[in-house]
Formats: C-alpha cells, sequence, structure tokens
C-alpha cells in the first residue's frame, strides 16, 4: 500500500465522524475540518499496510481520539488562544463534552478506515525476481564463495544460489600426494559438496560456455543434453590445467596431479614398475623401470618426489628380485634452486635433505620431450624412464580462454573489467596485490577470495560499492619426506621434524568436515605403523603388468 493510499484513506475515514461531532457542537467550519483531516491521515499512518480486526480498529481509533483530546483541546488550542494549558481534573471535567466528540470521532474513523481497506484491498505487486547468483567451479574458491553466499541467504539475503561443478566433491588438493604415495586413500581427501549447502543449488554438469551479453551459461549435464542458466551475478572460479606447453609426447605419457584420477594413475603406474621390474630379465629395462622423473621443482614437485622415494623404498621388500638394485629419483627443475616460493635458506635445505636420500637435480634446464621409454631435457640428456610425473606448468581452464582469450586480469574486487556482473578468482584469475604483483595460487587464498567476492555480491546486491581483496598470507610448509619439513610461519622459518608436525597438523584442521579429519588421522596413524599398501587399484594397471611376459 502506497503512501498516498494510506492518508487518503485515513482522511476519508475521518470525515463522518467529524460530520457526527460537527452537527453536535458546531465547531467553527474551517478550522474543524483541517483539524479532522489532520487526525484522519494520522490514523491512516498508523494504520499502515497491517489488516486490523474490527475490534483492533475501534480501538485504535477510540485511542487515537482520546490523544487528540489531550494533545489539542488541552494543550494546543489554549496555548494557541495566549492562555496557559491546565491538565487539572476541574478542567477536565469542564472539557468532558469535548472527550465524548474527540472519542466518538476517533472509534467512528477507525471503524471506517477498516470498512474502506477491505472493500478496496490493495492491488499485490507483481513478484521480483530474486537476482540469481551463479558460481562456476567446486574447487576451494568456489566452494569457499557458495558457502559464504549461502550463510548470508540464511541471514536474510535475497538471492538465489546455484553452484555448478563437473565434480560433487571437493577436493582436498594438498593431500593429493599423500594418495600417490599411498599414505591417504583416495576418498578421504574429498567432501561432498552438497552435505554444506542448506540455501544453494547445486548442479552437477560441465559449464561448455558463457555468453556474458545476455548473462547465460551453457551446461552439459549429461543425457539431460545442454541446460541453459540465466544469471545475474556470476564467479568463475574453474581453475586451471597442466600445461605441457606444446612439448613432443609430454602430454600424452607425463601424469599430472590435479585429480584424484591423476594422484591414483601415477600411484599405479609406479606400483605397476615395480612388478614388472621384479619380472623383467633385462637388465637395461630394469632400470628404465625403476627411474622416476618428477617436473617441477615447487612445492607440489618436491613433495611428490620425496613422498615416491619414501614409497618405493618402504614396499621394495615385498619385491626380493629387487634386493641390492636402488632405484633412481630425478627432479627437473627451471629455476637455479628448489622451492623459489621459500627463502634460499629454505630451499638450500630441502635440497641437501633430499639430495642426501640419493635424489638427483637437474636445474635451470626443462623437460623437451618425452616417450614411452626416456624424456629429453632441453640440455641434451636423456633420462631412460617408464614414468614421468608433471608439476612443471598450469593454464587457465579452457572455459576461461573461450570467456576472455587468456587469463582474467580482475579488478582488486575481483570484478572482471568491461563485463558487468562478472567475477573471477583462484587459479584462473589474476588478482592484483598492495605490492604491484598477483596473489599466488594457494589453497588459503583461494578459500578467502570466495568469501571475500561472496561478501562484495552481497555488497553489490544491496546498492553498496565492493571492496578490494586483501590477504597477506599465514605461512607455507612443504614435506620433505622421511618426517620432516620446511616452511615460513608468521615470518619466522621452522625445518625439520617440528615442521612436520606442523604441516600435518595445519592440513588436519583445514581438511572438511571432522569425518574427513577423523579418516586421513587414522591412516597417518596405520601408516606408522604398517607398510603402505601395494595393491593396483585397477585392473589394467594390473593387466598392463603381466603383459610383456604373458
Amino acid at each position: 500500500m502506497t503512501l498516498l493510499r494510506r492518508l487518503l484513506f485515513g482522511i476519508l475515514a475521518g470525515l463522518p465522524g467529524g460530520a457526527i461531532v460537527a452537527a453536535v457542537t458546531d465547531p467553527p467550519l474551517l478550522p474543524w475540518a483541517a483539524h479532522t483531516a489532520v487526525l484522519g491521515a494520522v490514523l491512516g499512518l498508523l494504520f499502515g499496510e497491517h489488516r486490523q480486526s474490527n475490534g483492533s480498529a475501534f480501538s485504535v481509533g477510540l485511542l487515537v481520539g482520546l490523544l487528540d483530546w489531550v494533545t489539542w483541546t488541552l494543550t494546543l488550542a489554549p496555548a494557541l488562544e495566549g492562555r496557559t494549558p491546565s491538565w487539572t481534573i476541574a478542567v477536565a471535567v469542564a472539557r468532558f463534552p469535548e472527550l465524548v466528540g474527540a472519542a466518538l470521532f476517533g472509534a467512528t474513523a477507525g471503524l471506517v478506515r477498516h470498512a474502506l481497506a477491505t472493500w478496496f484491498p490493495p492491488q499485490p505487486a507483481p513478484p521480483r525476481a530474486k537476482p540469481h547468483i551463479v558460481i562456476v567451479g567446486g574447487g576451494f574458491g568456489g566452494v569457499g564463495a557458495a558457502r559464504e553466499l549461502d550463510r548470508r541467504v540464511g541471514r536474510g539475503l535475497d538471492a538465489h544460489v546455484t553452484l555448478i561443478s563437473d565434480s560433487n566433491f571437493l577436493l582436498f588438493t594438498p593431500l593429493l600426494v599423500g594418495v600417490a604415495s599411498s599414505t591417504v586413500e583416495a576418498r578421504h581427501v574429498s567432501a561432498p559438496v552438497r552435505s554444506g549447502l542448506d540455501h544453494t543449488s547445486f548442479l552437477h554438469g560441465r559449464v561448455t560456455s558463457i555468453d556474458t551479453r545476455t548473462r547465460n551459461a551453457y551446461v552439459s549435464a549429461g543425457k539431460e543434453g545442454t541446460l541453459r542458466v540465466p544469471y545475474d551475478e556470476l564467479v568463475l572460479a574453474v581453475g586451471g590445467v597442466p600445461h605441457f606447453f606444446d612439448l613432443p609426447g609430454v602430454g600424452e605419457h607425463a601424469v599430472p596431479m590435479k585429480s584424484i584420477e591423476d594422484a591414483t594413475r601415477l600411484r599405479d603406474q609406479v606400483l605397476s614398475a615395480l612388478e614388472r621390474a621384479d619380472l623383467e630379465p633385462d637388465p637395461a629395462e630394469q632400470a628404465r623401470l625403476l627411474t622416476f622423473v618428477v617436473a617441477g621443482g615447487g612445492f607440489a614437485g618436491t613433495e611428490l618426489v620425496a613422498e615416491l622415494f619414501d614409497l618405493v623404498h618402504d614396499v621394495l621388500h615385498f619385491y626380493p628380485r629387487l634386493h641390492g638394485l636402488r632405484p633412481r629419483f630425478v627432479l627437473v627443475h627451471s629455476g637455479e634452486r628448489l622451492l623459489p616460493e621459500l627463502s634460499p635458506k629454505l630451499g638450500l635445505y630441502a635440497q641437501r635433505k633430499l639430495g642426501g636420500r640419493g635424489i638427483e637435480f637437474r636445474l635451470g634446464t626443462r623437460v623437451s620431450k618425452a616417450t614411452a621409454e626416456d624424456i629429453t631435457l632441453d640440455s641434451g640428456e636423456t633420462i631412460p624412464t617408464r614414468t614421468l610425473a608433471w608439476t612443471a606448468g598450469n593454464r587457465p581452464n579452457p572455459l576461461v580462454q573461450q570467456v576472455m582469450q587468456g587469463p582474467v586480469a580482475v579488478e582488486p574486487s575481483m570484478q572482471v573489467p568491461g563485463l558487468a556482473g562478472l567475477w573471477a578468482l583462484g587459479d584462473c584469475a589474476r588478482i592484483p596485490d598492495p605490492a604491484g604483483g598477483v596473489y599466488p595460487p594457494t589453497a588459503q587464498h583461494a578459500v578467502r577470495e570466495g568469501k571475500a567476492v561472496a561478501r562484495n555480491i552481497a555488497a553489490v546486491l544491496r546498492g553498496r560499492r565492493p571492496v578490494p581483496f586483501r590477504f597477506g598470507g599465514l605461512g607455507v610448509l612443504v614435506s620433505l619426506g622421511h618426517r620432516t619439513a620446511a616452511g615460513e610461519i608468521g615470518g619466522r622459518q621452522v625445518s625439520g621434524f617440528l615442521a612436520w608436525v606442523l604441516w600435518r597438523s595445519i592440513y588436519l584442521s583445514k581438511l572438511p568436515g571432522v569425518e574427513k579429519r577423523l579418516r586421513v588421522l587414522a591412516d597417518w596413524t596405520l601408516d606408522l605403523v604398517f607398510p603402505r599398501d601395494i595393491t593396483l587399484s585397477s585392473s589394467s594397471s594390473a593387466s598392463s603388468t603381466g603383459d610383456r611376459h604373458a
């Protein structure tokens, strides 16, 4: 009900009562008409948009009449005549007829106001479509944004939220290395997305294209075909994919580390190599099978080569014919030192620890090509191997390439310049930091970027300005195997066993849900007592082991 309608109904409601009082008391016409209009307007405002019963309308009108008698008859009218207002019993008794008239006027006006509202109900306004917020990507950033928006919708944010992802679980990628090295079960490093969302819709499918002009996302959803999902605000949180730089044979023979399938495949590759080497009569082929190469000397590559080393040496006693042989591990890195994300001191510490176990390093060089039997470095060296793990590069998701023709350079608020309603975060975006660089693609940043973009979208929907993303980082830790680690926490360097305990404790606390924490803790506890599981997870891996000697 509009304000004008409320005022009009109130003035009309005051006319019958005003006419009755005027007929009995014969007041001056114009002042009384103005008084009646003002009193009716006040009554209309008091009624507002709430439906009243007859009794309630009568009571409210009567109260308004009594208040009018006190404020006008006993107070304002004498003051306007130059007399001092008085509220004594004698004055009240003398003005009792006006009290009866005011009460009669108010009660009558209340009932008439109620009748008008009943006879002429307001036309309901057409329902307003809620803004639709779509989040594409079920990683740390996307799920972080969805959970923050889900919480805000529960607290009154007027919006629909939909999360679209081609996997129905959140993968805790920092522990993928544990899956590859057989210290953690694959199912324990993932959590179902649906279980953490109360007010958000989840759509299991792959977004194939986005039309930023019409604001539609197109989703391939299996047998359902292609679904069109309109949006008002869209968050791109699709992460990156492995980048093989179009190197000959690398895409076909290297195993990346981006998914549970990748980690499981690498684990099976390593264990199959041991099985085949155990049966191999040719020393050269046996050495090739027992050579494991990891490309990339950042966090992922360094942790991976250390954990694979521990895996192989932990289970080697199961293969008697390999006793006395020395498996070879080679880390290839284009930089001049390991772990450029850490200080030079910690990078050298990590290299010294790993090198002391016999792990070889090829620094300042890159893989130039790969075959099923070897890899070639750009230095010209060839390393015979059947196993190449790839952590040496990522590129934006193809969906980002389709929308933006390259990495998304966003504003500090994570809005995409020039495209209204589009936001981007995580590995697929370049978010500027206050120092003039960009924020690193780490899980701790992605989670906070997701929450920040959710807050900014909520602000925009409420007519406020988004704020820049700011986060200084909590620190970094890298596992080096053999229950050692290195890192920087709060500006302080830590290394050795204490750093390893911190590494496990922090990652355990960040796992989504108590159930997953307990399961991973159980995996780690059993790993301290029992040897690692060497069961191949697929029949294809087992069959490939025996193909050569069938």
